[in-house]
């Protein structure tokens, strides 16, 4: 139900996301690790729930997490007080236990059907390998959470949001583009917005397409890293993808590593420095971004503080393990001047 302030009327929540719900399973090792398992490194490989068992057993000891990308945003946005929702699928087992407990824990609704103890397919889980360069190479399950379909869309939810945020990794569903479609058709029934992330530079080589009529047709906001801008419309230089990108959508958000972020809004380009930070793990840095960004963006911040905001969530994500914020995110903010 909306809420009729003095002025205007505000929407039950400022951001849901929809993405697959994943428990991270994190463990460091070492090159060797990667090449004797045949693991390709810094990039997400889909594996079934053979593969996913046989590499569980052979990582070393593991942290596990609730994860999953548009989640760890949502999370993100809801430990900063943000109104949330979340919709990912998983199923009546222990990890789905642990996932629906760590999202509502952090404030955000998550009220998406189990599917029964009956069902073949668990709750997907992401086997993150972290070396130590700090690079992640990703080893997903998606389990249930792959069946994600227009009938787990509530578009009451979607119409009550300010924006919609998509994960790009859900293209690898075999329902996802009927399920992002209905999403998209409530939420800009009532004047909501809509934001994707490409996710992954491989993400996108496999659904090309698919990204690119979405992206022309429906998406206000992109998130994306250098490399995914580079697979997404490539060209010759970084400057020239976004460009076309751009011509296509109101808000460009693309990361550039330790340069910080690349924003352009309608023409505008603004440039946000990155926050220094020691690196241990990159896992869920493009997330935090999406989630610092996006806070400051429903509470009407100018550009270059929605990419501060970006940077320094980013930055306290990449200092520890794990995708989920340890330190106070609007603490972050403050002593930078910025909440």
């Amino acid at each position: 139900m909306s809420v009729r302030g003095e002025n205007h009327v505000t929407k039950k929540y400022q951001v849901v996301g929809i993405g697959n719900a994943l428990v991270d399973v994190l463990a460091n090792c070492d090159d060797s690790f990667l090449s004797d398992n045949g693991v390709e490194k810094g990039i997400m490989q889909l594996i079934d729930t053979d593969r996913a068992a046989e590499l569980y057993g052979m990582m070393g000891p593991a942290t596990e997490i609730s994860g999953g990308s548009a989640a760890n945003t949502i999370a993100g946005i809801a430990a900063l007080g943000g109104r949330t929702a979340y919709v990912g699928k998983v199923k009546d087992d222990q990890l789905g236990d642990i996932f629906a407990h760590d999202m509502r824990a952090q404030g955000a609704d998550y009220n998406v059907p189990r599917s029964p103890k009956s069902e073949i397919h668990e709750t997907g889980r992401c086997m993150v390998l972290v070396t130590p360069d700090s690079e992640r190479s990703l080893n997903t399950y998606l389990g249930v959470s792959e069946h994600l379909g227009p009938d787990d869309i509530d578009t009451e939810m979607m119409a009550e949001a300010d924006w919609i945020y998509l994960e790009g990794y859900r293209f690898d569903g075999s329902e996802s583009k009927a399920a992002f479609a209905k999403a998209i058709e409530a939420c800009k029934s009532t004047g909501g917005k809509v934001s994707v992330t490409l996710s992954d530079p491989f993400c996108v080589d496999r659904h090309h397409q698919a990204f690119r009529d979405m992206i022309r047709d429906h998406i206000d906001l992109l998130f994306c890293n250098e490399h995914e801008m580079a697979a997404m419309y490539p060209a010759d230089t970084l400057d020239e993808s976004i460009a076309q990108a751009a011509e296509r959508v109101e808000i460009v958000a693309c990361t550039v590593g330790a340069k910080g972020a690349i924003i352009v809004r309608n023409g505008e380009r603004t440039e946000a420095p990155a926050e220094a930070a020691k690196v241990v793990d990159v896992t869920g840095a493009g997330d935090l971004f999406a989630a610092g960004f996006l806070h400051g963006l429903v509470n009407g911040r100018d550009m270059l503080t929605c990419g501060r905001m970006g940077c320094i969530a980013a930055g306290e994500i990449i200092s520890h393990i794990g995708a989920r914020p340890e330190a106070d995110l609007g603490k972050l903010f403050r002593e930078k001047g910025l909440e």
